[in-house]
C-alpha cells in the first residue's frame, strides 16, 4: 500500500461572533432592570469605568442619534488600527478614549439629593407560616407534638395546601406517616379555615365544618357532587339528592363564598411597577419620542487609570521599560472592555429609538384613537423600514415598554397578525380580541354567548373568523366557556 502526500488549497467563509458582538447582542435583549444591574456589575468589576454623578438636560430625542458619535467612531477606528498594525499593539492610543462617556440622548434632569421618603419604607408582613406557628405556640402542645406540627407547617405552601403525601414527608423527617396524620387535624382547626388541606375537596369540607349551622347536605354536595357543582349542574344535584332546586342553589351560594386558596391573604402581593424604556407624546400634530435614561448609570473612563497608562507609556519611551508591563496590559484590556460597553449601550438605545419611531409611523391610528384601531404588523415591516434584521427587532421589542397617550404597552404588543374582512380589508388580531371581550362583557349572564354565536356576531361586522379561533382568543383573554359563565342566580 502506497501513501501519497498532496497539498491542496481550500477557501471557506466562516462567521464568527466576537466577544464584543456577543456583548452587544446580550445588552440589546436585556430589560431595563437587567441592563441597570449589568452596568452596576461592570462598574464593580472594571476599575477603568466610573459613573458620572452630575447630570444635565440634553437635546430633544430627535438628536439622540448624534450622541457621542465622534467619540464612538474614533474608539472603533483606534481599536481596529491597534489590532491590525503590529507596531501599534504596544502603543495603545488612550487619548482617543479620554473623557469618553455615555450621555443620555435626552433627560429629565433633577438633582441627586437623596431625601428619606417615609412612605417608601416597607413594613414587615406576617407570612402564613408565621401566623400558623404563632397559633401553634398557643395550642398547648407538648414538645413532641409541637415538633410534628412544625414539620407539617413547613410543608404548607403559600396557597395553604400541603401538596406532598404524608409518606413522602415521613421519608425526609424523623416522624412516621401515622404520627403526621394524627396531628394534621389540629392544623385544620387553625386560621385561616381550610389551611393544611391536601386538595380542593378537603379544603372546602374543612371550611364547611367551621360553619355554625346544619351542614349535612352541604357536606354531601362537596363529597359526592363536586364535579356537577363545577359544571353548575344544579338540577342534576337536586335530582340526585332528592331536594328542591331552590335549596340546592342556596347551599351552592354558601359554597361559592368559601376560599379555594385559604393562604391567599398571606401571599406576597407586592406591586411590580413597569418603568417605560421610551416615551411617546404628542406635540401639536406630531408625535415625539423620548428615551428614558432615568436611573441608568452614566459612564465615562476614569482619569486615574488614564494617568497610570500614560506613566507606563512614558517609561517605555524613555527606555526604562523594554516590554509591556502587566499593569499596562491590564489597563489596556479593561479600557477596551469599557469602550465596548459604552458603545454597546449607546447602540442599544439608538436601536430602541429607531424601532419605536418606526412603530409610531406604522401605528399612527392606534396613537390617535386607541387599541381598537391597531393595524396588522409583523417584524419584517419594521425591519425593512429601519434596515435591520428581524431578529434584531425581535430582541429590541422583548421586555421593552413604551409609554403612550393610550397607556403603557410592551413594544411587542404592536406586532400581530391580520384577520380578513368580507370587504377585502384586514383587521389586527388584537382588535378582534377586544371585540370578543366587549361582546362577552355585554352578554346576558343567564344566557351567555357561545363561541359559534360570537362567530355569527363578528360576521355581521364583516369579520371572517373560525369558531376555533374564537375559542383560542377567549383562552388568551382568560375567559371561561359559555357553560361556565352562565349564572343561575
Amino acid at each position: 500500500m502506497a501513501m501519497n502526500l498532496k497539498v491542496s488549497m481550500k477557501l471557506s467563509q466562516n462567521l464568527r461572533m466576537t466577544p464584543q458582538l456577543q456583548q452587544a447582542i446580550k445588552l440589546l435583549q436585556l430589560s431595563r432592570l437587567e441592563l441597570e444591574n449589568e452596568v452596576r456589575k461592570e462598574l464593580v468589576e472594571n476599575p477603568v469605568l466610573e459613573e458620572i454623578q452630575d447630570t444635565t438636560d440634553s437635546d430633544p430625542a430627535k438628536d439622540s442619534s448624534q450622541v457621542n458619535e465622534d467619540d464612538i467612531s474614533s474608539a472603533s477606528s483606534a481599536e481596529k488600527q491597534d489590532q491590525q498594525d503590529p507596531q501599534q499593539q504596544d502603543e495603545f492610543e488612550w487619548e482617543n478614549y479620554v473623557d469618553t462617556q455615555y450621555k443620555p440622548p435626552q433627560g429629565t434632569g433633577g438633582g441627586n439629593e437623596e431625601i428619606m421618603n417615609y412612605e417608601n419604607i416597607i413594613s414587615a408582613k406576617t407570612t402564613l407560616s408565621d401566623h400558623l406557628l404563632w397559633q401553634m405556640s398557643l395550642s398547648g402542645f407538648n414538645d413532641e407534638e409541637e415538633a410534628i406540627v412544625q414539620v407539617l407547617i413547613s410543608y404548607i405552601e403559600d396557597d395553604g395546601y400541603i401538596k406532598v403525601s404524608m409518606e413522602e414527608i415521613s421519608e425526609n423527617e424523623e416522624f412516621t406517616a401515622e404520627d403526621l396524620e394524627e396531628m394534621l387535624p389540629f392544623i385544620h382547626e387553625f386560621d385561616p379555615p381550610g389551611v393544611g388541606a391536601r386538595n380542593l375537596q378537603e379544603c372546602l369540607l374543612i371550611q364547611a365544618k367551621h360553619l355554625e349551622e346544619d351542614t349535612h347536605d352541604l357536606v354531601n354536595i362537596l363529597k359526592n357532587h363536586l364535579s356537577d357543582l363545577e359544571k353548575k349542574n344544579y338540577k342534576g344535584i337536586a335530582k340526585a339528592m332528592n331536594l328542591d332546586l331552590e335549596d340546592v342553589i342556596e347551599m351552592c351560594k354558601i359554597i361559592y363564598t368559601m376560599d379555594p386558596k385559604p393562604g391567599r391573604a398571606f401571599m406576597s402581593q407586592d406591586t411590580q411597577f413597569i418603568t417605560p424604556d421610551v416615551y411617546v407624546y404628542k406635540v401639536g400634530e406630531e408625535y415625539m419620542i423620548s428615551l428614558n435614561e432615568d436611573g441608568l448609570p452614566k459612564l465615562r473612563i476614569s482619569n486615574l487609570y488614564r494617568s497610570l497608562l500614560a506613566q507606563e507609556q512614558a517609561a517605555k519611551k524613555s527606555g526604562k521599560s523594554a516590554t509591556k508591563s502587566d499593569a499596562q496590559e491590564y489597563i489596556q484590556d479593561k479600557l477596551k472592555s469599557a469602550i465596548w460597553l459604552i458603545k454597546s449601550i449607546h447602540q442599544r438605545q439608538r436601536t430602541i429609538y429607531k424601532v419605536t419611531e418606526s412603530i409610531v409611523k406604522h401605528q399612527r391610528e392606534f396613537f390617535e384613537k386607541g387599541a381598537a384601531h391597531i393595524r396588522p404588523m409583523i417584524l419584517r415591516d419594521i425591519a425593512n423600514d429601519i434596515g435591520m434584521h428581524e431578529s434584531t427587532v425581535s430582541r429590541v421589542t422583548t421586555n421593552k415598554y413604551v409609554h403612550t397617550p393610550q397607556g403603557i404597552f410592551e413594544l411587542k404588543y404592536f406586532f400581530n397578525s391580520g384577520i380578513n374582512k368580507t370587504d377585502g380589508d384586514s383587521l389586527a388580531s388584537e382588535s378582534v380580541k377586544l371585540k370578543i371581550k366587549q361582546l362577552i362583557a355585554d352578554e346576558d349572564p343567564k344566557s351567555p354567548l357561545s363561541d359559534q354565536k360570537i362567530v355569527d356576531l363578528l360576521k355581521k361586522d364583516g369579520i371572517k373568523i373560525a369558531r376555533r379561533t374564537v375559542a383560542k382568543y377567549r383562552d388568551v383573554l382568560k375567559i371561561l366557556p359559555s357553560s361556565k359563565r352562565k349564572k343561575y342566580f
